[in-house]
């Protein structure tokens, strides 16, 4: 986003009328909150989670052992496991620990994916911003480390965004430029989290986003909690102003503040409680995004963990209209970005060509992160995916997501000819060994036969997709034509267990249909679903203990049409030793 402050307005009347506003925000408040007359009844009071409980470390419930004092982390030990379950097509670290993408922005040439980064070992802690740029979001290029740890504290999420015309005033003018034009850069919004405050930090960078200076006079921002982070900002064009949102985490609210010039900020309004109710709010993103058929809405994106309705972390959003003050939700309906479990922190990309709305999150899960099989490093980043609004079968509006740019990575389509299927019928088709596979098709499921046993009726009319091997692992993802219900089942692989990585889950797709389309891609450890047109999406990490080298097509209980099948390899985009 750039900023458009008007050349007759200068900074002094500026951040006096934004005082102003800010000034009539809290008075607003506090006539809200005036005694009422005896015969009212009492507002409820909402609850207050306590927002300092951690004293030796930042207070987040997802483990950091790398914070806690006298705790030695295992020595870092490449196995072959790093290389079977090194992803071709999604990011991930070349070593290290990596989790929130952050600081996601297109400076006009390249697109800058930052993260939360610890460079030392594969555990959480010591984060600093990693950095990777891409023309296409695809193929990424690494970056030295961005924005280091110091000795105020770890460089925890945050955001980048284009102050093209030095809002801030901390960019240089005439002396490099020659012109009396203002000249801006990327500037970045982020927290430095120590054991006792987490409070925002500002940082400029003058070589195009590959490193930053912090600003002289942080933090920008600072409340004196300790659960306090993950700023997004984003520029407000009907009210000329920068407009942050960021989480009082414990609190379970959103903070939205204000500024003219992202370094003095006024605070406007506060969101929530409301959504789950899990144990922190983290990496809340705002942004208008398009409905089809026409028109925009807002977006209000927050991260839950743990306590998602899969276990552990999720991500929540809520659809309604800002107003440059106050977020106002449409209805009490929240939805979730995910019916599986491990797509977290989803973050937006900042100043896209016509307002294109593209999110990425991290592929992972705070419940078993820090375990998984791969030993030198551990962190994978979902595709990016382009999102927009869509009304469903009950009318609510949702988000729909879909993968952004992948058919440029296609090879030759693998032959795989299944038309048509019959009752308790199958159609497989061999794999090639380790590479990235997109599968798209699109199924209808016969009428259900008539005169089955009762016991039987539950049973039929399920068309199942399976990955497996020899070794008799399989990964499937099933419809039930007479339900409406999709599902994920990982249950059946043997390369990780552990008792928070839960095998099984499902979404309902459109009740009393029984056609369905679907996309999915599979690459190494990730798998990404994206069923009814991005209306339910699915992300979960898999891990064979052997590759899987086919895929089979089943009919059960009722015959099956496919009407559309393509399988394509993709191909490998990045630097990294993997199975291929």
């Amino acid at each position: 986003m750039t900023d458009e402050l008007p050349p007759f307005l200068n900074r002094r009347g500026a951040l006096s009328s934004l005082a102003a506003l800010g000034a009539i925000g809290l008075g607003s408040s506090a006539r809200a909150q005036q005694p009422k007359a005896a015969s009212a009844p009492a507002d409820p009071t909402p609850p207050k989670a306590p927002d300092q409980t951690r004293k030796a470390e930042p207070n987040a419930s997802h483990p950091s052992p790398a914070d806690q004092p006298g705790v030695v982390s295992r020595p870092v030990v490449k196995t072959q496991s790093d290389i079977l379950y090194r992803p071709a097509i999604h990011f991930s670290p070349t070593s290290g620990f990596m989790n929130d993408p952050n600081g996601l922005i297109f400076d006009g040439t390249h697109y800058h994916l930052y993260y939360q980064y610890d460079p030392f070992a594969p555990y959480a802690g010591r984060v600093h911003w990693g950095h990777a740029i891409s023309t296409d979001m695809l193929h990424w290029q690494d970056q030295p480390i961005a924005i280091p740890e110091t000795k105020d504290g770890e460089a925890y999420t945050g955001c980048a965004v284009m102050d093209a015309k030095n809002a801030s005033g901390l960019f240089s003018t005439t002396q490099t430029t020659g012109s009396d034009a203002a000249q801006g850069g990327i500037a970045a919004i982020y927290t430095r989290a120590s054991p006792h405050r987490q409070a925002q930090y500002l940082a400029i960078s003058h070589d195009n986003g590959r490193s930053f200076t912090e600003y002289a006079h942080n933090p920008v921002l600072d409340i004196d909690s300790n659960s306090f982070r993950d700023p997004q900002v984003t520029f407000h064009k009907p009210t000329n102003q920068w407009v942050m949102v960021v989480a009082k985490s414990r609190l379970h609210q959103i903070a939205f503040y204000a500024s003219i010039d992202l370094v003095h900020w006024v605070h406007l309004s506060d969101f929530g409680p409301s959504g789950l109710f899990g144990v922190d709010y983290e990496c809340p993103n705002l942004i208008e995004i398009s409905q089809e058929g026409g028109g925009t809405r807002w977006v209000l994106f927050v991260s839950v963990n743990p306590g998602g309705p899969t276990g552990g972390s999720t991500t929540q959003y809520f659809v309604g209209d800002f107003d440059g003050t106050r977020f106002i939700p449409d209805d009490t309906v929240i939805g979730l970005t995910d019916f599986a479990k491990d797509a977290y922190a989803l973050q937006v990309f900042h100043n896209m060509p016509q307002n294109e709305a593209v999110s990425i999150a991290w592929l992972s899960n705070w419940q078993y992160c820090q375990e998984l099989p791969t030993q030198s490093w551990r962190g994978i980043m979902t595709l990016p995916r382009t999102m927009t609004l869509r009304r469903d079968f009950a009318g609510w509006i949702r988000l729909a997501q879909m993968p952004r740019g992948l058919e440029a990575l296609r090879g030759p389509a693998i032959p795989f000819a299944a038309r048509r299927l019959a009752a308790g019928s199958s159609a497989q088709v061999a794999l090639p060994p380790g590479v990235a596979l997109d599968l798209s098709m699109s199924v209808t499921v016969d009428e259900r036969p008539r005169d089955l046993p009762l016991g039987d009726k539950g049973r039929t009319g399920r068309f199942v997709i399976v990955f497996g091997n020899e070794e008799g692992e399989s990964l499937t993802i099933g419809f039930d034509a007479f339900s409406g219900q999709l599902w994920l089942d990982r249950n059946d692989l043997h390369g990780f267990a552990q008792p928070f990585f839960t095998g099984q889950f499902s979404t309902v797709l459109n009740p009393d249909d029984r056609h369905f389309d679907i996309r999915i891609v599979m690459d190494a450890s990730t798998l990404e679903i994206f069923a009814n047109g991005g209306l339910s999406v699915g992300t979960a990490l898999i891990f064979p203990a052997s590759p899987l080298d086919f895929l089979r097509l089943e009919a059960s209980g009722a015959a099956a049409t496919v009407e559309k099948l393509s399988l394509y390899p993709l191909q490998k985009v990045m630097d990294r030793e993997t199975a291929v």
